[in-house]
């Protein structure tokens, strides 16, 4: 049996639909916090139970006779991720899965400026001590999170942000389905996987994608960091959140997200969706 957790959730639920294309449902279960959230899957034959990194007893529960489990990250910002995540890898040893997966990161790394890419980074040493095979999908950076970062460009004409560095955006559709093809594969994956888009583009290629996109011209206008965060405090932003968003410039700058990867494409038999894509179907709405 495949058990994956956070199956509500935009990024593994989509993976639940492409297993169900893959393999019978009554070979998948998912564990989530409101089974009533999880009816449509019920109804389809998929095992639903409840199940939270809160609660091990539960978790537990929820994985019995798994042979792979998919843990899905914590994406509290309040939370300690890697306790959480602790709690899970060791749930499913206890229930006696034969590999874990992780939703990770691409720039997983203990020295990131980007916090989450630590947490990731712990997170893979934990699944490396766990004595389990494990694999962690190291997904480009969720290519959604650009309609936030570029501001409102259809209405100003400009793309305003800090500096920033390549990074290569890739969509979260993409991946999901990747992890559905990797679960119910026959190929062994250990250790990292990188699963990306094609192509790492910085914010001043963003604004030659968007200008052709929108057959007029886009400007890429780089604010100073501090100034960056003035502004997005005084337009509502908490500040905590906004220092946060900074160091996802901060870690760009090092290069810390410009790797890319053809597996994504290969495991998906066809060419990711590119920033492109996603600026069409933002200008389109």
């Amino acid at each position: 049996m495949i058990v994956v957790t956070g199956a509500t959730g935009a990024l593994n639920g989509a993976t639940v639909e492409h297993l169900l294309k893959r393999v019978p449902a009554e070979q998948i279960g998912v564990s989530v916090r409101d089974v009533a959230k999880a009816q449509h899957f019920a109804d389809r034959g998929v095992r639903v139970r409840q199940g939270s990194y809160e609660d091990p007893a539960a978790l537990r529960h929820s994985f019995e006779g798994a042979e792979q489990v998919l843990l899905v990250s914590s994406n509290d910002p309040h939370a300690d991720a890697v306790a959480l995540h602790r709690v899970g890898i060791k749930a499913a040893v206890a229930a006696g899965a034969q590999r874990i997966l992780y939703t990770s990161h691409q720039g997983a790394s203990a020295d990131s400026p980007f916090h989450p890419a630590r947490d990731h980074a712990a997170t893979e040493q934990l699944l490396a001590d766990s004595g389990v095979a494990w694999t962690a999908l190291r997904n480009g950076f969720y290519a959604h999170s650009l309609a936030w970062l570029l501001g409102p460009w259809q209405q100003t004409g400009t793309i305003t942000a800090p500096a920033d560095g390549p990074v290569s955006w890739t969509d979260r559709a993409d991946v999901a389905e990747a992890a559905a093809v990797i679960l119910a594969g026959d190929r062994a994956f250990d250790g990292p996987v990188t699963l990306t888009a094609r192509q790492a583009v910085t914010f001043d290629d963003v604004a030659a994608m968007a200008s052709k996109t929108a057959g007029r011209e886009i400007n890429r206008v780089t604010m100073d960091d501090e100034a960056w965060i003035a502004d997005k405090v005084a337009a509502g932003t908490p500040e905590a959140m906004a220092r946060m968003t900074l160091t996802t410039f901060q870690a760009a700058r090092q290069g810390r997200f410009a790797g890319v990867d053809p597996l994504l494409a290969e495991l998906l038999g066809r060419e990711p969706r590119t920033v492109t894509d996603q600026l069409a179907d933002a200008n389109a709405a």
